[in-house]
């Protein structure tokens, strides 16, 4: 096994996109954690029609790999969201986003999208974080 091997590990969430396509939910190398963008989508689980929803169901399934992988949501360091009618479904997105990261204090993107990969959806999150950042200093 390489060097490589022995420090990265892939985390799967056993969806069929994760397979289909050739991607994982999440890896980490060291005390880094990457998360793939994550939508609402969840199997066979209906989709959320408000984006606001969308972004809670989002947020939750990260929340749950970060938890996998070892960090928690204060660990997050940096995000990107990427919302669909940004002027329509910005607030929303944005109000979950803040309940669930606001004690983190991550560096934000935000980007308005013509669309994503199913047309239910109007927001995809994605996160990195590094295992034990929780410590937010003002500055």
């Amino acid at each position: 096994m390489s060097r490589d091997q022995d420090r990265v590990q892939r985390f799967h969430s056993g969806g069929p996109w994760e397979t289909e396509v050739g991607y994982s939910r999440a890896i980490r190398v060291g005390d880094r954690v990457l998360v793939s963008g994550t939508t609402a989508a969840r199997g066979d689980e209906p989709i959320p029609d408000d984006a606001g929803e969308q972004a809670r169901v989002a947020l939750e399934t990260i929340r749950r790999t970060l938890e996998n992988a070892g960090a928690e949501m204060t660990d997050v360091i940096r995000s990107r969201v990427f919302v669909v009618d940004l002027p329509t479904n910005g607030d929303a997105v944005l109000a979950a986003y803040g309940a669930a990261l606001r004690g983190a204090r991550p560096t934000i993107s935000t980007l308005g999208v013509a669309a994503l990969v199913d047309p239910r959806l109007k927001v995809e999150i994605e996160v990195e974080a590094i295992v034990g950042a929780g410590t937010v200093f003002e500055g």
